[in-house]
């Protein structure tokens, strides 16, 4: 890996019960890059997650994490991964709903902290500006004393983005942000994510065209379960091959 490879994937597969859902892939995303990634259902978007997690386990290939020689991290366990500053925000937000947005950041927080003590332990003056920090950057400080789910859904969603940013991870997967939002709220998340990169290295898998082309630098196309193709959301629509398998069917 070249000091600026901060996750590289190579020749990973993946097969349940016969079925490939990861064919030799090849991926390598730099420090402080956001990278789109798009693909029609089943084409492996989401085991490819998995797989960078540790929610499962490649059959073959490597998967290595961090800048310069970096870590491989193919068999680590999940709890392991986050600690190495992978974070991910599932389409469907899970926060805690009968905690306040604030308590929400703070369950977040990076360190050795159980539920308890992360509650009820006074903050010190560097974490309360730190939480500060990320509430303001999610839009949500005016809503910090608020329950979570009294929250609307787009407001949910960047709640747990703040929560990966808490977390202080390195690495944000980001499943489907737009799914479920409004316009505005689509083009909200849109400039949160625009705003992270740089500072955080991020992979967004989506399906909506206009969100993907409001935030894409980078896209990369899946079909299954293998790079099709990569480029700009321009080199990708006008790809005959991402046409027919994909941009051609279904919504886009």
């Amino acid at each position: 890996m070249s000091s600026q490879v901060i996750l590289a994937a190579e020749g990973v597969n993946k097969s349940f019960d016969g079925f490939k859902a990861i064919s030799d892939l090849n991926f390598y995303l730099d420090e402080g890059e956001l990278r789109t990634v798009i693909g029609p259902n089943g084409a492996g978007k989401s085991t490819f997650l998995d797989l960078i997690t540790g929610r499962t386990r490649p059959d073959s290939g490597r998967i290595v994490f961090g800048t310069g020689l970096g870590e491989e991290i193919t068999s680590r366990k999940e709890y392991e991964i986050y600690r190495l500053g992978i974070g991910r925000k599932f389409q469907t937000p899970s926060v805690f709903a009968e905690h306040s947005v604030f308590d929400n950041i703070l369950l977040g927080l990076k360190g050795p902290r159980g539920v308890f003590r992360t509650l009820f332990a006074k903050l010190s003056s560097g974490e309360q500006d730190r939480l500060e920090e990320v509430l303001k950057t999610v839009g949500l400080f005016d809503k910090r004393h608020d329950l979570a789910g009294s929250l609307a859904h787009g407001q949910k969603q960047w709640l747990e983005i703040g929560m990966l940013l808490a977390q202080e991870a390195k690495l944000l997967l980001v499943d489907e942000p737009a799914a479920g939002m409004t316009d505005e709220e689509t083009h909200k998340t849109g400039e949160l994510l625009l705003s992270l990169a740089g500072k955080h290295s991020i992979i967004v898998i989506e399906h909506d065209m206009v969100f993907v082309r409001q935030i894409a630098r980078k896209v990369t196309v899946l079909h299954q379960g293998h790079v099709l193709c990569e480029g700009s959301v321009d080199d990708v629509q006008n790809n005959e091959e991402v046409r027919r398998v994909y941009l051609g069917r279904g919504k886009h």
